[in-house]
């Protein structure tokens, strides 16, 4: 086999010599090197290989068959003899082949299926500088299953990565060197105008670049969307010769492979790909490279249970992978839509996946292996303990997994399926509802974009995707129904699309929540779709896919969920609580019953009010904010001024019973009005008992006994002592009453002279004094001369201590 040379050739011998001595290698080799196609080649005739075959692992379904095409060919032979590729919904090995070429995603399963790798003689992990989670996920496991396998060969490839670190991981590993081959690149940085449409810039730049530049153009745009409107404006603006080609994920294989084949003898082509393009694949005839500097990733945000597509800025190792696409073949041009200072500002490298994703897969992979711990594997970067928490709750949910991290029967269940978890949970449901079919028909519209069209209403898709009877549609429902089988599915009992997409969602279980369009996710979430949607009007949906913020969600793709559903799918998880509120407007406790499926209110009714407790706590703290309305009578009012009088002088072992103290804690007066539910219920009965609680018996006798209610005058009068008065405890009494005494009246064992008001014989004030005998001696005289004439029938003796106290008039004529 006699091979065009390549700058690998270089570093060949010493990666032949580190796999012979050992078991591992990192191999660091430029753009253009050729590593891809010629290192699995290279060692087929290794003789530690024997008759094993070579896994060569690619990121992306286009790299894997375009990767398996080129070394088919070199050898002379078509793809499914020495050479294969195994990737979702499309398979070409056969007994002869050696070489297999299969996506991250497949190595996974291939591993679960067999922890051995039975049969396998080395692992390639090509382009691992990409960091997905099935990458590193592939790689730990691999390195797990040394255990078993000691001779397994791992090499890990990429062009721009930390070769030291990577050999770390991989127990001290060589690390090789490859230059690359590249043909010089002119860099033109075009800064925008940053009020023009990127699909506007885009458009402008291709145009001036097919003017003025040879060679076809390869566009670096975010992603589908913006690829479109590119070509929708290019569409009648190219030159008769050139070509338009889209490449993204979404594509069938046909389409992408037509997008990087070279383009005919005597015209060019114009590629607009996403991200999609940036390594592992040469796309003939390309010598001009437009970046718009973007790319479109998901992001998983742990807080809101939510994976949205963000628009980034480019790492500087992507911009320099897109970058070297011109000079794969010849001399080329790039063009970056951004000015040259930005690029110091961009990122070194692009976040490895797994400190960014959804870690669930990962979670149940894991726990499938048998491994519920990530710190007992070998990984480049930890899963962050945030996201691992929310993946181990989201399967503790699915009950793939219990409280310890270990598989359930459930779960084994979920990790046969080569699908997501929340996807295989649908599926695994679906077949023992007997709708394994349309289970697992939404289960690859959701995985592959673009099948059965795009409307939001994955019912109208699935439809669609029916009686679609292009090949891709033909491949998808033989997944499909490979999935359906593999979950021992029946197909006798019809569901709709809803009932089964809230068995892979039940935190997006989702009802109208504001205008029209608006909807509440069962997690907390916003998200909305256009009002004038058929789906605007459901009372509930499901929703499948929804970017943007968690307050400003905008549904991608959901499905009507019937209200009748939500008992039979979510019964053990909805919550049924009566709560009780007071209403000021009538005075009342009122009880209302609320369903609720976590955020979702199901329902919510008039109840009658059964928790008599928690309804005289609310009716008391009602009560007590409106301490003037308070039915007191006098005497209770008049008792609690006293306690508060003795709290303020003697100390705080008494109550302190005022409308504040009261107010700031009204359990003294629950216990009493139990069974009540209106204020204009509570009566003085009802605080007459609340105060025998907070003045006992014995207490009220000592109150008494210090501070008697009434004072009882000379005369015989029996009168109230006011000790709510401003200045102290106070007796209003007519001075008459008092003849005879020569002691100031006192309280509290006589410590504390009473405030006496002294009336007039018509209940005047006419002074006051805390000093009744000196009042005899001195002020009397004045005011016997004011009032003696004022009142002639009341006697005013000119020795009121000598005289008898009254509390009448003399009567006529005496």
């Amino acid at each position: 086999m006699i091979l065009p040379p390549l700058p690998i050739d270089a570093a060949l011998p010493a990666l032949a010599d580190a796999l012979a001595n050992g078991t591992s290698a990192v191999l660091v080799a430029q753009p253009g090197a050729g590593k891809t196609t010629r290192v699995p080649l290279a060692l087929l005739d290794a003789p530690w290989r024997g008759d094993g075959r070579i896994i060569v692992l690619e990121p992306r379904r286009l790299a894997a068959r375009a990767a398996a095409r080129q070394m088919a060919k070199l050898l002379g032979e078509t793809v499914g003899d020495t050479v294969g590729y195994r990737v979702r919904m499309e398979s070409k090995i056969s007994a002869k082949t050696r070489i297999e070429v299969v996506t991250e995603g497949v190595f996974t399963r291939m591993l679960q299926d067999d922890p051995e790798l039975s049969g396998t003689a080395a692992v390639i992990f090509d382009e691992f500088h990409e960091r997905s989670l099935d990458a590193d996920l592939g790689l730990a496991l691999a390195l797990d299953a040394r255990a078993l396998r000691p001779d397994l060969r791992l090499l890990v490839m990429s062009a721009t990565i930390d070769g030291a670190r990577v050999a770390a991981l991989l127990d001290g590993a060589p690390v090789i060197d490859s230059p690359g081959r590249t043909f010089p690149v002119e860099t033109i940085y075009a800064e925008p105008d940053p009020l023009e449409r990127l699909e506007d810039q885009v458009t402008k730049s291709v145009l001036r670049a097919l003017r003025e530049h040879e060679g076809s153009v390869l566009v670096f745009l975010p992603g589908q969307g913006e690829i479109t409107r590119t070509a929708e404006r290019l569409a009648g603006r190219l030159p008769q010769d050139t070509d338009l080609a889209p490449l993204y994920g979404q594509l069938t294989p046909a389409e992408q492979d037509a997008a990087i084949q070279p383009a005919p003898a005597g015209r060019r082509k114009v590629v607009l790909a996403t991200s999609i393009a940036e390594t592992s694949l040469t796309i003939e005839g390309v010598r001009i490279v437009i970046d718009a500097g973007f790319r479109r990733v998901p992001v998983y945000e742990p807080a809101t249970g939510l994976t949205t597509l963000a628009t980034q800025r480019v790492s500087r190792a992507a911009a320099d992978q897109r970058r070297g696409r011109a000079g794969r073949t010849a001399p080329g041009i790039a063009i970056r839509l951004w000015n040259e200072g930005q690029t110091s500002a961009l990122e070194a490298f692009d976040t490895p996946e797994i400190l960014a994703a959804d870690l669930s897969s990962l979670v149940l992979d894991l726990a499938a292996w048998g491994v519920a711990d990530p710190a007992t594997l070998a990984f480049l970067d930890a899963p962050p303990p945030p996201a691992w928490k929310e993946a181990k709750a989201l399967l503790t949910r699915l009950e793939a997994i219990d409280t310890d991290g270990r598989l359930t029967p459930a779960g084994k269940a979920l990790a046969k399926l080569p699908l997501h978890p929340r996807l295989a949970h649908m599926v695994v449901a679906g077949a023992e509802d007997g709708d394994a079919k349309t289970a697992a028909g939404l289960a690859v519209l959701i995985g592959e974009r673009g099948l059965g069209g795009d409307d939001i209403d994955l019912a109208r898709r699935l439809d669609r995707f029916r009686t679609d009877r292009s090949r891709r549609a033909d491949d998808a429902r033989t997944l499909a129904s490979r999935w359906a089988k593999l979950a021992g599915g029946r197909n006798d009992e019809p569901r709709d699309p809803g009932h089964h997409l809230a068995r892979a969602f039940p935190d997006r279980v989702a009802q109208p929540a504001g205008p029209r369009g608006r909807f509440r996710l069962a997690n907390g979430r916003q998200a909305q779709l256009d009002e004038t949607h058929a789906l605007a009007g459901a009372p509930f949906l499901v929703v499948a896919d929804v970017t943007g913020s968690a307050t400003q969600g905008r549904i991608r793709s959901a499905a009507a969920l019937d209200p009748a559903d939500l008992d039979a799918l979510f019964g053990h998880h909805i919550t049924s609580e009566t709560t009780l509120t007071f209403d000021p407007a009538s005075g009342a406790v009122r009880a209302r019953r609320q369903r609720r499926l976590d955020a979702l209110r199901l329902a919510d009714e008039p109840a009658p009010v059964t928790d008599l407790e928690k309804a005289a706590t609310l009716l008391a703290e009602a009560a007590v904010k409106r301490p003037d309305t308070l039915p007191w009578t006098k005497d209770q009012k008049a008792l609690r001024a006293r306690a508060s009088f003795l709290r303020q002088t003697l100390g705080e072992e008494w109550p302190d019973l005022s409308d504040a103290a009261l107010a700031s804690d009204p359990a003294w007066l629950t216990p009493h009005i139990l069974g009540e539910t209106k204020l204009s219920a509570i009566s003085a009965d009802h605080f007459g008992q609340a105060l025998d609680g907070l003045l006992p018996w014995a207490r009220k006798q000592e109150i008494e006994k210090l501070l008697p209610s009434h004072f009882t005058a000379p005369s015989g009068s029996h009168l109230p002592i006011d000790y709510a008065a401003e200045n102290g405890p106070a007796l209003e009494i007519r001075v008459q009453e008092l003849f005879g005494l020569d002691r100031h009246p006192s309280i509290a064992n006589g410590r504390i002279p009473l405030l006496l008001v002294l009336l007039s014989p018509a209940h005047r004030p006419i002074q006051t004094t805390r000093d009744l005998p000196g009042f005899w001696r001195g002020s009397w005289k004045d005011v016997v001369k004011e009032l003696k004439g004022r009142y002639p029938r009341h006697p005013w003796p000119e020795d009121p201590i000598a005289a008898l106290a009254t509390s009448r008039a003399k009567p006529r004529g005496t």
